[in-house]
């Protein structure tokens, strides 16, 4: 099964619809998003499209598809707009591979949750990237509004033990087996 995972999106539709698309074309079948859904934050700027409702409304009709973390700005306020539940966190078996998730504000490439697992994705940073620290695959998608630190807007794509960081645009910018 092809998971598409991405992250703070920050209420831009055209960055929503944008990733649903490049995922779709993927072949995607499952979504996790990892939280900062709706609102663009303090520290941000309004991203391109801000429309937090049309992104609800969008992220609604594909509720079914959806695994989701609760972001840093993630309010109570959007789980009422929201036909899925928000998680603090999720540990799950993709593909024969345990897979942890979280936003990333508390947790990160530098600070790892103790357990077991093979695979650690997070967020809240705003850059894309694949690596490896303390024996695991560590992966952040990026954002799908906001990408920092020269990054581009991107997202990742889990398949059968592959994971690749791919660009809004379409180019592969890293990839690892897990």
């Amino acid at each position: 099964m092809k998971v598409a995972i991405a992250s703070d999106i920050h209420g831009s539709y055209p960055a929503t619809v944008a990733f649903f698309y490049a995922a779709e074309r993927l072949g995607a079948e499952k979504y996790i998003l990892l939280g900062d859904l709706y609102y663009h934050g303090i520290r941000n700027p309004l991203p391109e499209g801000y429309a937090p409702l049309k992104v609800a409304e969008y992220l609604n009709e594909r509720a079914d598809k959806l695994l989701v973390v609760k972001g840093n700005c993630d309010s109570d306020v959007d789980m009422t707009v929201s036909n899925f539940d928000f998680a603090s966190s999720l540990l799950l078996d993709l593909n024969g591979k345990i897979v942890y998730c979280t936003h990333g504000d508390k947790y990160d490439k530098d600070h790892l949750p103790k357990g077991a697992y093979d695979l650690f994705l997070y967020g809240h940073f705003h850059t894309g990237l694949i690596e490896k620290a303390g024996g695991v695959i560590v992966a952040n998608p990026g954002s799908l509004s906001l990408p920092k630190g020269g990054t581009e807007r991107s997202f990742l794509l889990l398949d059968d033990g592959k994971l690749t960081l791919h660009s809004l645009q379409g180019d592969v910018l890293a990839e690892s087996e897990i």
